[in-house]
């Protein structure tokens, strides 16, 4: 490993930037998640975890469940079922239907086998150790019982590392800049099902291909700034390469029409 990318992984997994920075709000994580309103196919990923849950009753528990989507839609969907949030951020919490307390992925607070199943979704990239995040995945849940893991591929979103690099580039007077921080780089699709066939015997992988498709600059660059938190990680002033990056792309609209990104994330089914 490079001194530039551990300081990264750090950087990804410091405790006190999740919980006082990162995710004390849900401001960053929404700008996030909205920007696949722009995306073709749309997905329902609450409605497709929800579909992968169809045959569990008793006890779920939300590892990392940040701004709590899919708790709320498991609240609509199946009220029968017994739902816990967990999060390290006690501040993105405050707004999740309860129950839900702060904890660590890898010291649980549940007794083992306690539960049916278990989400990890798109939070397994922020454990410092991740097999040991996994083991207690595996050890809170039922034997017949299944974990849902989510993350991205390391090609999603290749054009918005581009553009970050083209962006930093112009600020610096370098031509390319540095790469922004990946976020899900640890944890990513190609690598998660080797970390969860350490403890279970099934993981399929259901991948989630599309194309975000913009005609204003507005998402894509919110979506750039919410990675504000990681600010110090990417060796180019902030702020001035975000502010390039949006004319950037209002040129680029203003040529082509409209400005594409290609994703690619997925969704991990775990059984024994």
């Amino acid at each position: 490993m490079t001194e530039l990318s551990a300081a990264h992984d750090a950087a990804v997994t410091d405790r006190s930037r999740l919980a006082g920075s990162a995710y004390n709000s849900d401001r960053d994580l929404a700008a996030r998640q909205s920007l696949y309103q722009w995306q073709t196919p749309r997905y329902d990923l609450p409605g497709i975890v929800a579909e992968q849950l169809s045959g569990v009753h008793g006890r779920v528990v939300d590892v990392g469940c940040g701004n709590g989507k899919f708790i709320q839609r498991l609240r609509d969907d199946r009220p029968e079922l017994a739902l816990l949030g967990l999060d390290i951020a006690p501040g993105i919490l405050a707004a999740v239907p309860g129950p839900v307390a702060v904890a660590d992925a890898t010291r649980l607070p549940l007794a083992t086998e306690s539960v049916d199943a278990a989400l990890a979704l798109h939070m397994l990239y922020h454990v410092p150790r991740i097999p040991h995040a996994v083991r207690e995945l595996s050890r809170v849940v039922a034997r017949d019982g299944l974990v849902i893991a989510s993350t991205n591929s390391d090609r999603d979103k290749a054009e918005l590392d581009d553009l970050w690099q083209r962006a930093a580039g112009d600020v610096l007077g370098t031509g390319r800049g540095p790469a922004r921080i990946s976020l899900s780089a640890r944890f990513s699709l190609e690598k998660a099902p080797a970390f969860l066939g350490e403890e279970f015997g099934r993981v399929e992988t259901i991948k989630l291909p599309g194309t975000i498709t913009v005609h204003d600059p507005g998402p894509v660059i919110a979506h750039m700034a919410s990675y504000r938190a990681w600010a110090d990680q990417h060796d180019v002033p902030f702020e001035a390469t975000i502010e390039r990056a949006r004319a950037i792309l209002v040129d680029h609209i203003a040529r082509h029409g409209a400005f594409e990104v290609t994703c690619l994330g997925g969704i991990l089914v775990c059984r024994r």
